[in-house]
């Protein structure tokens, strides 16, 4: 257990450049959340970093700061956004088009949403086809896009004088593509980039200008980006942290709080079928089949890791999973989820648990952004780098050590997270035993 001694972290001095691949929903509500809550027009319902506390201590003791005040976190005040988009709209425009928030709000904020215009995008159709738009790269190599996307982090860093940047993915789901012989390490995935390997996405395009750059990366989407031999070894060599994948919002975050509830229990599962309604562009791509796959390959892979069927053959060896989403345009950013669970009890007696949760995607997504664009740069300062897992927290499908199967139930991740930063600020971590009260 270290010392306060033994964790220097560097003060959050200056600003804090965030960089936002993808204008639309997720990043015009999370920028025009941070100037809301600047001008004390609302709260930041939903975040870590501006509401949660962390216990220190025993409970006797009465500790409990605020994280913001327990780690050195930029302030809200410090932030400069930066972003990439195909469509050439402002920040207010694009808010406008996405339809999350109301425009009585959004007019109040018009000003310095109206300052943001989207750089150029990289952008390959092949990756997401059911958009296009103007506001693209000139053509040229793999390489020369990355080289571009460098160009325009120096450029942002200069004109807004940030003194550390941090870049989060939220645009649309790339279609499905496994790790092929390009991402086995960072020379073959540079030669790539130089022969315009297909392989290689825009999403990885970004992520590597950004690494290669000294900028933290988190991948807010379930496509690979980050999680490939090639970009965690260029991580490491220059020390920056990454995180991801695929934010957990909506009918993930629903089975991470109830499937960790049947198995403390020892229920059994017959089967959890999931279905989703959802009308903004995340849903548009997603009508797509290769990228439903991307996110249809994250989704499921929550229960599996939270039920471990290896250990509870009994319970959950043979539970049918299913997960659907359809795009249905009138309902915008408001997604529905139907979730029907088929669960078993004392004796094998059947019984059923239904969930209708009707949800806002962005409004949920935005204070996971401002939470691990803040973490990011917090673990940047610290000397954390390659995977941050201590952020799972955050993801549907958490990156982890190549050797290790990822922590999904939501419980574990939180104190896993606050855990973590006790630990940064030396203090001792927290067993929840609590044997001591009673001797």
């Amino acid at each position: 257990m270290p010392n306060k001694e033994n964790i220097q972290i560097a003060p959050a001095n200056g600003k804090l450049g965030i960089l936002l691949v993808g204008q639309g929903a997720v990043t015009t509500t999370f920028i025009a959340g941070v100037e809301a809550v600047k001008q004390r027009l609302a709260k930041p319902i939903g975040s870590l970093t501006q509401m949660a506390t962390v216990r220190l201590g025993k409970r006797t003791e009465g500790r409990s700061p605020m994280i913001k005040d327990l780690v050195p976190l930029a302030g809200l005040n410090d932030l400069a956004f930066g972003t990439w988009d195909i469509f050439e709209e402002n920040c207010y425009e694009a808010a406008e088009h996405a339809g999350v928030l109301e425009k009585s709000l959004l007019q109040q904020l018009r000003e310095p949403l109206s300052a943001i215009r989207p750089m150029p995008a990289v952008f390959d159709q092949s990756y997401v086809r059911r958009l296009n738009g103007p506001n693209v790269k000139p053509k040229g190599s793999k390489m020369d896009y990355a080289e571009m996307v460098m160009e325009d982090i120096e450029h942002f860093r200069e004109k807004t004088g940030a003194a550390r940047l941090s870049m989060i993915w939220c645009a649309s789901t790339e279609v499905f593509h496994k790790p092929a012989a390009v991402h086995q390490s960072l020379r073959e995935f540079e030669c790539g980039l130089q022969k315009n390997d297909p392989e290689i996405s825009p999403s990885q395009i970004y992520a590597y200008a950004a690494l290669k750059s000294g900028v933290p990366y988190a991948n807010g989407a379930p496509h690979l980006s980050t999680d490939m031999p090639a970009l965690m070894e260029l991580a490491r060599e220059r020390q920056v942290p990454i995180s991801g994948k695929d934010f957990k919002t909506g009918q993930t975050f629903m089975k991470t709080l109830i499937a960790p509830g049947l198995k403390s229990r020892m229920l059994g599962l017959n089967g959890w079928f999931s279905t989703n309604i959802l009308g903004n562009r995340d849903g548009e791509v997603l009508d797509d089949p290769g990228s439903f796959q991307s996110k249809e390959e994250s989704k499921l892979s929550s229960l599996e890791h939270i039920l471990q069927a290896e250990l509870y053959p009994d319970l959950y060896k043979h539970f049918s999973h299913k997960v659907r989403i359809e795009y249905y345009p009138p309902r915008g950013d408001a997604k529905e989820g139907w979730d029907n669970i088929d669960i078993f009890g004392w004796l094998g007696y059947p019984m059923q648990i239904k969930i209708n949760f009707l949800c806002r995607d962005s409004i949920l997504a935005a204070p996971l952004v401002l939470d691990l664009v803040l973490f990011m740069d917090l673990a940047q300062r610290a000397g954390m780098r390659g995977v941050q897992e201590w952020l799972s927290f955050y993801y549907k499908a958490p990156m982890t050590a190549p050797s290790l199967y990822p922590e999904h139930d939501i419980f574990i991740q939180l104190m896993k997270l606050k855990n973590t930063l006790r630990w940064m600020c030396g203090e001792e971590l927290i067993t929840h035993l609590g044997m001591e009260y009673y001797d």
